[in-house]
C-alpha cells in the first residue's frame, strides 16, 4: 500500500531524482507515512508540509512538547468529524489559527 505525500507529488516523482539532502529527508517521510499508513489502515494523501508547519508553530508559538501532542489531537478531531483529508485540513487550519493567537497573547519571556 502507498500513500502519496504532497511531498511526493512536489517533486514530481518519488524518487527524488537526486535532488540533496533535503529531499532524502522527504523520501524518509514519504516512506515512513507510506509505512505508518499501511500498518494503521490508513490510506489517503497526507499533507506532510501542512502538519509539518502545524508543528512548527505549535512547537515555537507554545511549547515543543505541545507540537506532537497537538498533531494528536488534529488526527483525533479529523477522525471524530468522519476522517479523510478534508476534515484533516480544516483540523489543521483552525489549530494554527489558535497557535498563533496563543503565541500572540503568550508571548515568550525576554532574557
Amino acid at each position: 500500500m502507498s500513500i502519496p505525500t504532497r511531498a511526493a507529488h512536489d517533486r514530481g516523482s518519488a524518487d527524488g531524482g537526486g535532488i540533496g539532502q533535503h529531499g532524502a529527508m522527504e523520501r524518509t517521510l514519504d516512506d515512513w507515512i507510506a509505512e505508518v499508513g499501511a500498518e494503521l489502515g490508513v490510506d489517503f494523501e497526507v499533507d506532510v508540509h501542512g502538519l509539518l508547519d502545524l508543528a512548527r508553530v505549535v512547537a515555537h508559538g507554545v511549547a515543543r512538547p505541545a507540537a506532537p501532542l497537538t498533531a494528536f489531537l488534529v488526527g483525533y478531531a479529523a477522525a471524530a468529524r468522519g476522517g479523510g483529508p478534508e476534515a484533516v485540513a480544516e483540523a489543521t487550519a483552525r489549530t494554527a489559527a489558535l497557535a498563533e493567537r496563543w503565541a500572540a497573547k503568550h508571548p515568550p519571556e525576554q532574557a
